[in-house]
């Protein structure tokens, strides 16, 4: 049974991570000198979904990488029974951090990766030739990933793959969504959130990071900070774009006089 909590259960299954800055030798080079990795100390997960926001080459799919990693999936996806590897370029960086888990132990997991998800769909096609095993993608909704848009094989997986009692790393899973497809995701996030389920995600989309039962932190180059969403570069800057598009538009398209 979980752990007692503030008067409650504490249900997590990853509970922390934490940087073991007394085994890295070369802080300045790769992966050690991004700046979500430089300023780690540690991350509190949150029981339900934890985000984790930044810009652009901050370090936050290495991260994600690196605990999936340490937490035993495949680097580039899948499930944990998944052990394929089309290139190997992950870091290192799941040699340096350390894992507190909860008392709980999840039913099931997935470490999903937008970028080489067609790495994992193809793996299941290469093991679905086999007469002698049982279909894999009968488990992701009995149709190949590949004779699906991106958009569709990513969302099939979100609603037959993934279950109950789960522990789900996602890196930039909108990538091929739709904003009605993110919302969508928002309420099988919540449906298999409050069955067991606990999330950590890396996102840009402002829709998907606001869950209200979630806990968020902002990457940067100064460091890792919780905040809300409405504190997001990302939220701030959709937010003024649809606010003020023509005065954006104008500021940055600056047309010459003879264009107009």
């Amino acid at each position: 049974m979980s752990r007692i909590t503030e008067g409650r259960l504490d249900r997590r299954y990853l509970r922390k991570v934490e940087l073991l800055h007394e085994k890295i030798d070369a802080p300045g080079v790769y992966p050690f000198n991004l700046p979500a990795v430089r300023e780690l100390e540690k991350i509190e997960f949150h029981e339900r979904v934890t985000y984790m926001v930044g810009e652009n080459g901050v370090g936050k799919s290495t991260l994600l990488e690196a605990i999936a990693a340490a937490w035993g999936f495949n680097p580039e996806g899948g499930t944990l029974n998944f052990n394929f590897a089309t290139a190997e370029t992950h870091s290192s960086l799941h040699r340096y951090i350390r894992l507190i888990r909860g008392t709980a132990r999840p039913k099931d997991g997935f470490f999903f990766r937008a970028e080489s998800y067609y790495n994992v769909a193809t793996t299941i096609d290469e093991l679905d030739k086999d007469p002698c095993g049982g279909k894999i993608i009968d488990s992701y909704g009995g149709r190949s990933l590949h004779e699906q848009s991106h958009g569709e094989a990513f969302f099939a997986t979100f609603m037959h793959r993934f279950g109950a009692g789960g522990l789900y790393i996602l890196d930039e899973p909108e990538a091929a969504l739709s904003p009605v497809r993110q919302l969508a995701m928002l309420t099988r996030i919540h449906e298999l959130a409050r069955s067991g389920g606990q999330f950590i995600i890396s996102t840009h989309s402002p829709l998907l990071m606001a869950y209200p039962h979630s806990r968020l932190y902002s990457l940067t180059a100064n460091g890792i900070r919780e905040c809300r969403v409405e504190e997001t570069e990302h939220y701030i800057i959709t937010r003024e774009f649809l606010n003020n598009r023509e005065s954006m538009l104008e500021a940055l398209l600056e047309e010459d006089e003879e264009e107009q």
